[in-house]
């Protein structure tokens, strides 16, 4: 694990001033000058820098960091071995277009990528191939690119809750409206939402299976199997609000586009990686996607992204019809190379299963004491807490802004999803130290308690 004097940066909790302090509040004037309002940001505590699972701001706080970058930096902050990956090439090579001049850490990270991704194979389809990009909705709107030429097909099935992106594409297969679509259309055509697998709110006693089915049908009804080019899914939704959905629902979509001609996408964007016990979370029923769309924690911290697929889905397309010229710049790939290199070693897989152990052997009691909370959920270090009012599923986004605007006043970076702005969920630095968690979880516990015993 990452420990302080490998980043420099104490791994504790300390503050100096409120947060945000008076040279954050400094930064924020400059920044309302310059930068548009259009790009908000959860907690204005300008960073100086991190190390660990530690932030450190420009006023000197420390603070502890559930948030990850949102499920990027699996490996903590400024890991030693990425950061001298990083460092050591670019020294060497910053830039060449690998669609001008290519080079051999592209190739690589596809090689370790093609190696490690959970894609189905089938007789004589050549195996397993990848191209690289810069962001998760880059990666999912090539993943849709390769599906429609591959298949000839038009129709893309998405879900209910399903975030992909800020694309014009990718913002239609987005389910929610605000922020990420509202007064940015028309949207790309030939996107089609169906139901999703959220057991907290399915029919009582509704399977996997059925809830599957559920959506399949809408599918057939409405689109046509035969139109369908892929069917689109992270495997536990992120900013939906962490849904999980119940056993059975992934394998019965993968039998569904088997036997339809459709392609299987899996967005692992934010759940790839280790964040979820497992390198990839679809992993956990056995489920083999066609394609896998990649981003967030491949590269430690950096900009990288990529799709890994059969290769006769890939190959389908003409040369020249994938790429980009900054996807996969030596120098993230290098990044990626090293993070991919301490998640196999140190076993974060394995770390992330112990961090959500702790986190629900805290939360879940809260949960039974605390009508406010619905459910505690997620798997690995993905875990979520969906607030509502008491006595009813409604959701309660209030409740989930106040418990995170404590966790904040007090250090602690937390952060708010679901359709609804009623879940908060955690996303810890798989090399987190115990007593840095627990330190966290004590602040999380007191925001949550006073929150929901407050009459309001």
């Amino acid at each position: 694990m990452t420990t302080q004097s490998e980043t420099g940066v104490e791994q504790r909790r300390r503050l100096v001033t409120e947060i945000p302090g008076p040279r954050s509040k400094a930064l924020h004037a400059r920044r309302t000058a310059a930068v548009t309002s259009a790009v908000g940001s959860t907690l204005p505590a300008y960073l100086e820098r991190a190390g660990g699972a530690v932030l450190v701001d420009v006023d000197g706080n420390q603070l502890i960091d559930l948030g990850s970058g949102i499920a990027v930096v699996n490996v903590g902050h400024a890991h030693p071995e990425v950061a001298a990956a990083v460092a050591e090439q670019a020294a060497a090579l910053t830039h060449s277009c690998f669609m001008v001049n290519p080079y051999e850490g592209y190739v690589a990270v596809c090689e370790r990528l093609t190696q490690v991704a959970p894609v189905r194979r089938t007789d004589g389809d050549g195996g397993v191939k990848a191209a690289l990009f810069n962001s998760g909705a880059e990666a999912v709107e090539n993943a849709v690119k390769v599906a429609r030429h591959a298949t000839g097909r038009d129709a893309v099935v998405v879900f209910d809750h399903a975030y992909h992106g800020r694309t014009n594409l990718t913002m239609a297969m987005t389910a929610k409206a605000m922020p990420y679509k509202r007064g940015f259309g028309p949207f790309a055509s030939e996107v089609h939402r169906a139901p999703m697998s959220y057991p907290l709110r399915d029919p009582e006693g509704m399977t996997g299976e059925q809830a599957a089915r559920r959506a399949l049908a809408d599918v057939e009804t409405q689109v046509g199997a035969d139109q369908v080019a892929c069917v689109v899914v992270e495997p536990i939704q992120g900013e939906g609000g962490f849904i999980v959905p119940a056993p059975g629902f992934l394998p019965e979509l993968a039998r569904w586009c088997r036997e339809n001609g459709a392609l299987l996408v899996a967005d692992e964007v934010q759940t790839g990686f280790a964040r979820t016990g497992d390198l990839f979370a679809c992993q956990d029923e056995g489920v083999l996607p066609d394609v896998v769309a990649l981003a967030k924690g491949i590269a430690g911290g950096l900009p990288l992204a990529g799709i890994v697929g059969r290769a006769e889905v890939l190959d389908a397309v003409h040369g020249g019809g994938l790429g980009g010229t900054f996807g996969g710049n030596p120098v993230v790939c290098a990044a990626a190379l090293a993070a991919m290199e301490v998640i196999e070693r140190d076993d974060l897989a394995a770390a992330a299963r112990r961090l959500g152990e702790r986190i629900t052997a805290v939360l879940r009691p809260l949960a039974t004491d605390l009508p406010g909370i619905a459910e505690v959920r997620g798997r690995g270090a993905m875990v979520a807490i969906e607030l509502v009012r008491p006595g009813t599923l409604d959701p309660d986004p209030t409740s989930a802004a106040a418990i995170s605007a404590a966790c904040h006043a007090a250090g602690v970076v937390t952060l708010v999803c679901g359709t609804g702005g009623n879940v908060l969920r955690l996303l810890p630095p798989l090399t987190m130290e115990d007593h840095l968690l627990d330190d966290a979880l004590d602040v999380l516990s007191t925001a949550i308690t006073s929150t929901l015993t407050t009459d309001r």
